[in-house]
């Protein structure tokens, strides 16, 4: 009897995995406008993304569109961060260098993180945490190790590293475990 009894648990999973399989695919292909795969972490925005204006120290104030909840917030336009807790307070905000490629506006996941590697422009980094990609250019943030020995980036290599002091970084570490929302604002 166990035999038969096994036969049919795998049977009755198979049976379930098929139907949240098939959930999940109508839900996605229903979904409304804006609502779709764009959004999701790791998407790709919308072709022609190009860089954000800039204007450095210019913010401060955590951006009122950049929704609710603990996340971390990236404003392109100021390269500026927050760390935002589940209570709306700010436990730290701090200016970044951009990477060369931004990401859309939107709200992602923190997706992956690694706490020593050598990012694409060769430089040692420390306290990577990543949260999206463009067209093949994994986007996050990172620290160098000798802050002080960090080449200016080439602006015609197209790398993803947002980089912050190593201070912010172990801040950010902290903070933006695997999961962690991420909403980037012009």
């Amino acid at each position: 009897m166990a035999a038969s009894s096994s036969g049919i648990v795998a049977g009755l999973t198979a049976a379930a995995l098929a139907t949240v399989g098939y959930l999940a695919h109508e839900a996605a292909e229903t979904l409304p406008a804006g609502l779709g795969r764009a959004a999701q972490a790791g998407a790709v925005p919308a072709a022609g993304t190009s860089k954000a204006p800039r204007v450095k120290g210019e913010l401060t104030a955590l951006p009122p569109e950049s929704g609710k909840g603990a996340r971390v917030v990236y404003s392109l336009r100021g390269d500026r961060v927050w760390l935002v807790n589940g209570d709306e307070a700010v436990s730290r905000t701090f200016e970044v260098e951009p990477s060369a490629v931004d990401p859309a506006p939107g709200s992602y996941s923190v997706t992956s993180r690694s706490n020593a590697i050598t990012g694409s422009d060769g430089v040692p980094v420390e306290h990577v945490v990543r949260f999206a990609s463009v067209d093949g250019v994994v986007i996050g943030f990172s620290a160098a190790v000798n802050e002080s020995a960090t080449p200016a980036p080439d602006p015609k290599v197209r790398t993803g590293g947002i980089r912050e002091s190593r201070a912010d970084g172990d801040a950010m570490w902290t903070f933006a475990t695997i999961g962690r929302r991420v909403v980037v604002v012009r």
